[in-house]
Order: structure tokens, then C-alpha cells, then sequence
């Protein structure tokens, strides 16, 4: 068996196990070649990551977008004001802005009780 880290940057992302059926099995180049196989896992593993907490933000961010349009066009209220009812309607329920914000969106209503 031959175990590598993968990790980027001292982030460390897991681990690359590889398997041999019989033993002694693995030479030195076989560990030059899971290092360097480790190497882009690594990397990839990390850009992967990365691209899925960005596309959670951009989403986040056009779903608390939508939801302060809901709110300034129903209660004639400017930008601020309406992120400022979302802000409220999150501490009073306990929950998320995104989940807030999701909710008004789904049903047009702002107000949600606290998680069950």
C-alpha cells in the first residue's frame, strides 16, 4: 500500500491510498508516480473546491439580491433599508440571511419562525 497527503499550500485535502495486491508490489518509481499523480490531485482537488465556494457565493449573493427587490418594491424602501429587513428578519429567526433570503423568494414571505 502506498498513502499520499493531498494538499495545496499547507491546506491539507485528504489522502491518495493506493492498493497492491501482492506485497512488495510497489517499486520506487511506483512512489515517484503516486507523488507526482498526488501532486495534480492536489491541485485539482483544490481548484475544484474553490470554484464551489465561489459559485455558493455568486448564488448566495443573486438569491439576497432577489430578495431585497421583493422587499423594495413591496414596501418602497431603498437598497439598505431593505437588506437591513432582511438582516432583521434573520437575527429574529434565528436563521440564515441565505435562508432568509431563500424563503421570501419561494413563498414572498419575510417572516420565519426559528429552526424546528
Amino acid at each position: 500500500m502506498l498513502s499520499f497527503q493531498l494538499y495545496v499550500r499547507e491546506e491539507d485535502l485528504g489522502a491518495l491510498n493506493l492498493y497492491n495486491a501482492r506485497a512488495g508490489g510497489f517499486d520506487d518509481e511506483s512512489e515517484h508516480v503516486g507523488l507526482l499523480l498526488a501532486a495534480h490531485a492536489g491541485v485539482a482537488l483544490a481548484g475544484a473546491q474553490r470554484e464551489q465556494r465561489l459559485r455558493t457565493v455568486v448564488d448566495t449573493r443573486d438569491l439576497i439580491g432577489q430578495a431585497k427587490g421583493i422587499l423594495m418594491e413591496r414596501h418602497k424602501v431603498d437598497a439598505d433599508q431593505a437588506f437591513a429587513m432582511l438582516v432583521r428578519a434573520s437575527q429574529n429567526a434565528n436563521r440564515k440571511l441565505r435562508d432568509v433570503a431563500e424563503h421570501l423568494t419561494a413563498s414572498g414571505e419575510l417572516a420565519v419562525g426559528p429552526r424546528g
